[in-house]
């Protein structure tokens, strides 16, 4: 055990004193904390306004649907000046274009100029308006945007011309306009404040953030494992090391060393973020108040997780080190350990929106995938007790057999030179370790 803790100890000392720890413990925090002031400012921007042109011979039509959308747009700022939803959910009324409309009579060469207006960016948009065939037909509609991925457009302007439609046929029917406004007006609903899973948008951000950390230190830091081994194999070291000290000695006292660096580099980044919690720092931007939301159960089952994943990447990752001669060959094998972390990425949407699905829940038992997305489910949903147990077991089982894998490719495939070798000689290594 005392050969473990020095090559522990000799791997944290030489990594934890290098300008590159120094530059990332700072620059993530930065960058990261970049990216989301710049989405969140992005966000907040007044969309500019949008110019459309209605042809339509029924120039009353033109004018109600200018109205409505003026009266959307109204709700709109009203809903993002409400100061109790804003503050439960600080982007819940995404902003909204400011549409002006100009209303025109079709004649024989108006397509014509439309589309050099469009050309000259005079108008963003026309709308041609055919009328009805029959009676109780609705009109036909053709939006021609000058832009292809203005879809939000014209998703407004058929919301506004379905009310207006609608208020038509009420108004046929003999509907007074204030019963009018009435049946059209939308329904609210107001999250409830108070509760002890907190700010749900901000635990969002948060629990985001240390999801994109764990995934990110254990990627490097694994890969980090692997490509000392290299080095130390390319240099010969371990030939005059392992004259004293068991290759699983070895092999330990490096996962426990490069993962106390990335425990070190981690808690002092949440020592940050929990200043910044302490001190009810928010952020400020458009109208929009984003608080800082760590909770201590968060925290815990973060360091928990990490753990857990860190021993199991950092183990299959020494085992690659221990196969491979050089980075270009470590290069080529990587994607072992990479696919498992970026599948469990691209499952954050649905996690953060259903985190308590049968997807989620199965996915996040499964041992490649566990240290990420239960640690996610836990932040978030509601997981039963023995679901974070069984998650806690399989994973602490499935590192105790990687480990025991991995020594016996570590034992033998450190003193290989020369081929990458292949699998029946992996098996071997293993039936004669």
């Amino acid at each position: 055990m005392r050969n473990v803790w020095l090559i522990a100890h000799r791997e944290y000392v030489e990594r934890i004193r290098t300008r590159g720890f120094l530059i990332t413990t700072v620059m993530i925090p930065v960058i990261m904390g970049g990216f989301l002031l710049g989405s969140i400012f992005l966000g907040s921007r007044t969309a500019p306004d949008i110019r459309i042109a209605v042809v339509s011979s029924d120039t009353q039509l033109a004018l109600d649907l200018q109205t409505e959308l003026q009266r959307q747009q109204q709700q709109t700022d009203a809903s993002a000046m409400d100061t109790d939803e804003s503050a439960a959910n600080p982007h819940s009324e995404k902003k909204q274009p400011n549409i002006i409309v100009d209303a025109i009579d079709p004649g024989p060469n108006t397509r014509a100029n439309l589309d050099k207006d469009l050309e000259s960016g005079d108008i963003d948009g026309y709308l041609w308006i055919t009328p009805a065939a029959a009676p109780n037909a609705r009109p036909t509609f053709l939006y021609t945007p000058k832009s292809s991925s203005e879809r939000s457009v014209k998703n407004l302007l058929a919301t506004a011309l379905d009310k207006v439609l609608i208020r038509e046929q009420l108004t046929h029917r003999g509907i007074v306009a204030a019963d009018e406004e009435t049946m059209l007006q939308p329904v609210q609903i107001v999250a409830a404040t108070g509760s002890h899973r907190g700010d749900h948008t901000s635990a969002v951000v948060s629990v985001s953030v240390l999801f994109f950390v764990m995934y990110l230190v254990i990627m490097l830091y694994g890969m980090n494992v692997a490509r000392s081994i290299i080095d130390e194999k390319t240099s010969r070291i371990f030939e005059i090391m392992l004259a004293t000290i068991r290759p699983e000695a070895m092999m330990a006292g490096k996962i426990i060393g490069v993962g106390a660096v990335g425990l070190t580099q981690v808690g002092i980044w949440l020592a940050a973020a929990l200043t910044l919690a302490g001190a009810s720092i928010a952020l400020h931007l458009g109208g929009d108040t984003l608080h800082v939301s760590l909770t201590a159960t968060q925290i815990i089952f973060f360091f928990v997780y990490f753990i857990l994943g860190y021993l199991f990447y950092a183990s299959i990752a020494a085992a690659l080190g221990a196969m491979t001669n050089s980075e270009q060959e470590l290069q080529q094998l990587n994607m072992l350990l990479v696919l498992p972390l970026l599948f469990c990425f691209v499952m954050l949407g649905t996690l953060i929106s259903t985190p308590d699905s049968t997807l989620a829940r199965v996915l996040a038992l499964v041992p490649p995938f566990t240290p990420l997305l239960m640690y996610f489910r836990v932040s978030l949903g509601q997981p039963k007790a023995w679901e974070v147990i069984l998650s806690l077991v399989l994973t602490s089982a499935s590192i105790i057999g990687i480990v025991w894998v991995t020594s016996r490719i570590y034992r033998i495939g450190v003193l290989m030179y020369g081929k990458r070798p292949n699998l029946p000689e992996i098996l071997r290594w293993l039936k004669y370790s």
